[in-house]
């Protein structure tokens, strides 16, 4: 009866601990007080874009703050609980704490994650780009259920997404697409599925009803708003007109309304057909440009970004993040975590938080 005590006791602690650790070791504290001083300056209100991100910012904070707090208000409960069933040698209450610590340890790990998101670029929209690799249909049919999978993410997430630019498939699925997806913390939650994504399955396109290995990679970068200057020069830019192939009926643009700009020096290029307008489709053009060159910049400063760019060269053997397998057997591993699922078609139905929960602390394991 006693050892069952004390390892409840040890237990409790234990989780007090991290929770300590967590806060200390962001600095949630200090951020808070940081936002509510900026909050108090008598210009904050003129600059609309900056006090929204801002005050988005602070509740973001204050909720983690309220919910750790609130995790401790719980282990006090329980660590009297235990108490008094050690004294009384209930045993029932005893497992009835027990359980209730696992049900507490779950949620202080949600909490972790959400201490994770805690760098600059974090709490942005993002763009997600992906492209399919060599193999025609089969690797453009694979592009799609890639971006169907992020689409039903961010609906269950109850993110607004939208569609920048596509290039179909010859038979079926898409060559490349680019899709908005606009929620808080949106960047923090996909900056790591960036990489190359393989699938293996028995073809639908195959009349032999072969095994085929499939590969697309997938890019995201965050939406930069006015508040971060990227500087771009005129100069470096090449700006083309093309017509858009969209989706046929009505709303096929009839005139070149699509724009593509290249920027020379950095080689990075981006495009938009979505609006029937050429402006704003330069318009939306130059904010992913931004958007790419800021990411850019971001990745040269976390000297990771040889690693980025070699793994966006090459779609194929040997440089995938994640396996998704529905034959021979179905598994999808993360080649990065170890994590595994037994379940891929919920994977690719949207059901992604736990292969993104991994990625976050293996990221914070550094």
């Amino acid at each position: 009866m006693h050892n069952n005590f004390q390892n409840l006791k040890e237990e409790i602690e234990k989780i007090n601990q991290k929770i300590q650790e967590y806060l200390e070791k962001n600095n949630i504290h200090s951020k808070l007080q940081s936002l509510n001083s900026q909050m108090l300056s008598a210009d904050f209100w003129q600059d609309k874009n900056n006090s929204q991100r801002v005050i988005k910012e602070k509740k973001f904070y204050e909720d983690l703050t309220n919910s750790l707090n609130n995790n401790v208000e719980k282990l006090k409960d329980l660590d009297d609980l235990s108490q008094l069933a050690y004294e009384e040698e209930n045993l029932q209450v005893q497992n009835e704490v027990l359980q209730n610590i696992k049900d507490l340890r779950n949620e202080v790990k949600k909490n972790e994650i959400k201490c994770f998101l805690s760098n600059e670029a974090d709490p942005l929209n993002c763009y997600i780009e992906i492209h399919a690799g060599a193999g025609g249909t089969e690797s453009q049919d694979w592009a799609d259920m890639l971006r169907r999978m992020y689409l039903k993410w961010s609906d269950k997430k109850n993110f607004k997404s939208s569609l920048i630019s596509e290039h179909k498939g010859d038979e079926a699925g898409i060559k490349s697409a680019t899709i908005k997806i606009d929620g808080d913390y949106v960047f923090g939650w996909l900056k790591k599925e960036s990489g190359i994504h393989r699938l293996v399955r028995i073809s639908p396109f195959d009349s032999g009803a072969r095994r085929h290995t499939s590969f697309a990679s997938v890019w995201i970068y965050p939406v930069v708003d006015e508040n971060i200057n990227i500087e771009i020069l005129e100069k470096d830019l090449r700006i083309d007109t093309y017509r858009s192939s969209g989706a046929g009926g009505q709303h096929v643009n009839t005139t070149d309304s699509a724009v593509r700009i290249t920027h020379i020096p950095s080689k990075i290029v981006v495009q938009c057909q979505n609006e029937r307008s050429q402006h704003k489709n330069k318009e939306t053009c130059m904010n992913m440009l931004k958007a790419r060159l800021y990411d850019y910049e971001i990745k040269k400063r976390e000297e990771e970004n040889q690693n980025v760019e070699s793994s966006k060269s090459e779609i194929g053997w040997g440089h995938q993040i994640r396996s998704y397998v529905l034959q021979p057997y179905r598994l999808v591993k993360d080649n990065r975590t170890s994590f595994e699922s037994t379940s891929p078609d919920k994977v690719l139905d949207g059901d992604l938080d736990e292969f993104l929960e991994q990625s976050l602390y293996k990221l914070n394991e550094k």
